[in-house]
């Protein structure tokens, strides 16, 4: 199994380069750019883009685009595809959320396909029931899955091309099988047995039974025939197949004999939410999330009181540079733990957090030390990441996840797919923003991102991670515009994140936490946080995901870029 982690500095790849090649690519790439982070070249295209995890997803894609479909539609077959393809992330047992550049009408729309916690469960039962917290796995966490109501809320809205059609690839791939790469193979086979020791029903069934009887490997031919025909029926009976239909009967009776709550009668009500996407101007760019019930605007709120700092005088990756975006992140999760929620049930102050006033003020907080903060005091983990760009230029982030890699455990019978566990996001203490409510929302980890310039589409992008999602977001928009690098620079540069700190699920901060760098990030860096009051760690593996496509709208050309830590790739045509 390979390292899933950016293994050295490129200088060292430079060097080798030069005893074995002589090749002077990467010196010119290091003259061009003067970073040398990249993994390899950005690809160029004018007739459209897709990037997603999976090589054959981005393939499913650009096959749609090339058959007439636009971005709207190709993003719907590639998601579906991954949701067959890495069932260790996503699938239609969760949920979605988008935001799209409508090319016709050059306006940014923003779609929240998070479904919601079941009427009939109450936070009386968890009280009765002696719950301090609401299980990762098994029934009660289970919310409605978004995602196919999601899907058909965007076709409607934007997509050309039948619903057949878009499904096709993917239900023939379930069909007939494709090899399993390397990354999801192995997740699986951490993942499947933690299930069957759980003693939940239909893992097998559905994940090993179909597939010779033994955990998937690597280069395995991977099938799922309930999943097609689940997929088959989505095609021909569209979103009411699910959510109203015999599969909507199936899971409900299948959650009830489970002990949990979600009924039929949860998934008929279900419905996706069309929503203006919120912004702040971040150095003459406007860098677009969705507001809650998802964690998109900490991205927001750390951007702003950055932009208080003079990064052209604080090299990347320095010491100073992993201090300010700490505090920074610091200041915007506790925030984050007092006010992101549904709502439809919590009014959240969205114009105060997001002020140039309210990060000026936080900013002053900032000192030369590692801090421990409280919000402020103001009135009122897998997943896919993938985005697709068209000819008319039409332009999709999106965003898909299951939580906890798979899900919750709960598999309906012969369905083919996994249920969400969502709903382990709320808290139940009393009285907070995010306290479970019957038909709430829960505070949702997964962001889409997008950039504009001058009102016109710049950048679509996103990673996975849970809560490194906003801090990766920050990272990313802070490589493009304070840094200088070009797209595949900006997710390949090495990463770091900080745990620790208030949650919304009702953990309240109790130390500084840790910072986690890769390896790329030098001894000198360390160093200096640990002289700062940080306290330092290492990781590997837990980040990536990172997908993106950038418009030159000089050149009428897309650039994409691909997580070099995944098995993702970009493509164009």
């Amino acid at each position: 199994m390979r390292k899933l982690l950016l293994k050295t500095h490129f200088k060292s790849v430079i060097l080798l380069g030069y005893l074995l090649t002589g090749s002077l690519l990467a010196s010119a790439q290091d003259r061009v750019t003067g970073h040398t982070f990249a993994t390899r070249s950005e690809v160029l295209a004018q007739n459209g883009m897709v990037a997603t995890s999976h090589p054959l997803a981005t393939q499913v894609g650009l096959d749609i685009l090339k058959k007439g479909g636009n971005a709207i539609d190709a993003a719907i077959a590639a998601n579906a595809t991954l949701g067959l393809m890495e069932p260790t992330g996503c699938g239609i047992g969760g949920d979605i959320f988008a935001i799209i550049w409508d090319a016709k009408t050059q306006k940014l729309y923003a779609l929240n396909g998070s479904g919601r916690s079941p009427k009939k469960l109450t936070l009386a039962y968890f009280k009765e029931n002696n719950y301090t917290k609401i299980p990762a796995l098994g029934p009660l966490p289970v919310s409605v899955p978004g995602t196919v109501d999601g899907w058909f809320e965007m076709h409607k809205k934007f997509g050309t091309m039948d619903m057949n059609t878009i499904l096709t690839p993917a239900i023939e791939y379930a069909e007939n099988g494709f090899p399993l790469t390397e990354l999801i193979a192995w997740y699986m086979q951490k993942s499947i047995p933690r299930y069957q020791a759980k003693g939940f029903p239909n893992i097998e069934d559905t994940y090993i039974h179909q597939n010779g009887g033994k955990l998937p490997n690597e280069g395995d031919i991977y099938k799922n025939p309930y999943l097609a025909a689940t997929y088959k029926k989505i095609a021909k009976g569209g979103r009411d197949a699910f959510y109203k239909g015999e599969i909507a009967k199936t899971i409900g009776l299948f959650i009830k004999e489970q002990g949990g709550f979600l009924s039929r009668k949860d998934l008929e009500d279900h419905h996706s939410e069309w929503l203006d996407p919120v912004s702040i101007n971040y150095r003459g760019y406007d860098v677009w999330e969705l507001p809650p019930n998802g964690q998109g605007i900490a991205a927001l709120q750390m951007l702003k009181i950055l932009e208080q700092y003079d990064f052209s005088n604080i090299p990347f990756g320095s010491a100073e540079h992993l201090h300010l975006f700490t505090e920074a992140k610091k200041l915007a999760f506790e925030d984050r733990a007092k006010y992101y929620a549904d709502m439809d049930f919590y009014d959240v102050p969205l114009s105060t957090l997001l002020s140039e006033k309210y990060a000026k003020e936080r900013s002053k907080e900032i000192g030369e030390r590692a801090s421990t903060y409280e919000a402020g005091k103001i009135s009122a983990g897998e997943t896919i990441y993938m985005t697709v760009a068209d000819k008319e230029g039409n332009m999709v982030s999106l965003i898909q996840s299951n939580y906890r890699g798979m899900g919750s455990g709960m598999v309906p019978p012969k369905l083919g797919f996994m249920l969400q566990d969502r709903g382990e996001l709320f808290t139940l203490i009393e009285g907070q923003a995010n306290t479970f409510e019957p038909g709430k929302r829960p505070f949702h980890t997964i962001i889409p991102a997008f950039i504009t310039k001058d009102g016109k589409p710049y950048v679509s992008f996103g990673v996975m991670g849970g809560d490194f999602q906003p801090q990766g977001h920050t990272q990313i928009v802070m490589n493009l515009i304070d840094f200088g690098m070009n797209l595949q620079e900006a997710g390949d540069a090495p990463r770091w994140d900080h745990t620790g700190g208030a949650s919304p699920m009702g953990e309240t901060t109790q130390n500084k936490g840790m910072i986690r760098v890769e390896s790329g990030i030098p001894y000198e860096t360390v160093r200096g946080l640990m002289d700062k009051g940080h306290q330092v760690g290492f990781t590997r593996g837990t980040y990536g995901g990172y997908q993106a496509i950038l418009w030159d709208d000089l050149k009428k050309v897309y650039h994409g870029a691909s997580e070099s830590r995944k098995d993702g790739q970009a493509a164009g045509y």
